[in-house]
């Protein structure tokens, strides 16, 4: 017979060794999160509202210009920027011809990779990689820093397009780089594909007017494991690592052809039939890969959803609208700048000038037409995120808007920060982080 007093203690241990609660969203260590695909855990404890001044933790200033993304590690948050030693011209908001500068700027810039405290948004160290006048030009609302750095929780790679690729640790140790010839790009309008990461290894790609090329480096050596050429001119598209039932493929969508690669740099499958400028990144969902371009100069901007499997040239014919590869395709349906998010069963499309779409994720019927916010919300250059039942949608203004999910289209919030925007934010533990022209937020409910 078990002693009452053990059997009370019995009943009492299995309680101090329970496991802890998973803490939701724990980090964001690349564009768009861990998976690409700008979708967050659902926690109660994620923001709906906010300003300036309303459930803003703290706000630290971010020394130069850059449109890349923050991104978390634990207590740690990274993001880049480079820094004029003179005057720089202010961006412009809004979609127009004329944003080239090819004079190139003479004073001395600072590429720089800075890391703050999560918790107080303190710079805890700030490492620049370069220092010197561009070589290259970039388009009036594009910066030097536009590429978003990715971590794999013991190192961070920053990728700085007409620079180079530089590795640290976590605590601000340089441990190794790639330096790059810099390249001219089309217009001159400049650099923004992210780097990725995925297991042992670095992936980037670098497509540009002169010689572009995608290549996989060691991420601990930063040793080069191969390197393929490409004839494709430029382009924005960060590439995508897509792990489906079959096999895991490296995406790199471009102007002339879409590509898949294995992870030794094989050509798996291609298909042409993009707009003339692609930007928005590949995701997955459903076995499904979505690829979309839309360039707002073009009629053909069109949206892919691929099966896995393909080989070979997957083309489409004239007035194909699937194959044996292809799943769907909407000939119109893509957006320029902001990459396209599923929510539930939904494929959602954030346009440029601010009209919002929704089709099925499976088969590409509509299941709403175009809405627009508010005729007055201006350009929308960073990519939707969603959480809670809603979809967020930030516009260059600094506005977000707040769309409930669902069938029907339901404008339900706005936030404003009154200030420029073009960055995609992270979502972190219950927080958002949002980059402005000048500044990173750090926004969660008051408790």
């Amino acid at each position: 017979m078990i002693p009452r007093i053990l059997l009370t203690l019995l009943l009492i241990v299995p309680v101090f060794f329970a496991a802890p609660e998973k803490r939701k969203n724990e980090n964001w260590p690349q564009f768009r999160g861990a998976n690409s695909m700008g979708v967050a855990e659902e926690d109660s404890t994620l923001p709906d509202k906010w300003s300036a001044t309303e459930n803003v933790v703290w706000k630290a200033d971010i020394a130069g210009t850059g449109w890349s993304s923050p991104i978390v590690w634990g207590d740690k948050v990274f993001v880049t920027s480079v820094v004029s030693t003179g005057q720089t011209e202010v961006p412009k908001k809004g979609l127009y011809f004329g944003g080239e500068r090819y004079d190139l700027p003479q004073n001395d810039h600072r590429w720089v990779v800075y890391c703050l405290d999560f918790k107080t948004g303190k710079t805890l160290w700030e490492r620049e990689v370069f220092k010197g006048a561009p070589k290259m030009p970039h388009h009036l609302k594009n910066t030097y820093a536009s590429e978003t750095p990715a971590t794999d929780g013991e190192r961070v790679y920053a990728l700085f397009g007409n620079v180079g690729l530089f590795c640290f640790d976590m605590a601000g140790k340089p441990l190794w780089q790639q330096l790059y010839e810099p390249r001219k790009t089309r217009f001159g309008w400049g650099t923004a594909a992210s780097p990725v990461v995925y297991k042992d290894r670095v992936y980037v790609v670098n497509d540009n007017d002169e010689q572009s090329f995608l290549a996989a480096y060691d991420k601990k050596t930063g040793k080069q494991i191969w390197k393929a050429e490409r004839e494709i001119g430029t382009n924005w598209v960060t590439p995508y690592i897509w792990e489906n039932k079959q096999r895991t493929e490296l995406i790199v969508p471009a102007t002339k052809v879409v590509r898949s690669y294995d992870l030794d740099g094989k050509v798996l499958w291609e298909y042409k039939g993009m707009s003339s400028i692609v930007i928005p990144t590949p995701f997955s969902k459903f076995d499904l890969l979505y690829i979309s371009s839309g360039y707002v100069g073009d009629q053909h901007r069109p949206v892919y959803a691929i099966r896995s499997g393909a080989t070979g040239d997957i083309s489409l014919k004239q007035g194909e609208t699937s194959n044996q590869y292809i799943a769907w395709y909407l000939p119109q349906g893509g957006p320029y700048n902001p990459t396209p998010i599923i929510y539930g069963d939904i494929y959602y499309t954030l346009y440029d000038r601010g009209f919002f779409t929704a089709n099925d994720a499976r088969t590409g019927k509509e299941v709403y037409g175009k809405n627009r916010f508010d005729p007055a919300a201006g350009a929308f250059t960073s990519s939707p995120w969603a959480y809670n039942g809603k979809i967020f949608c930030l516009s260059e203004d600094g506005d977000t808007f707040v769309v409930q999910a669902g069938p029907e289209f339901k404008l339900v919030g706005k936030n404003s920060l009154d200030e420029m925007c073009m960055a995609t934010p992270a979502i972190v533990r219950g927080s958002l982080l949002i980059r402005t022209a000048t500044k990173l937020y750090k926004i969660a409910k008051k408790v």
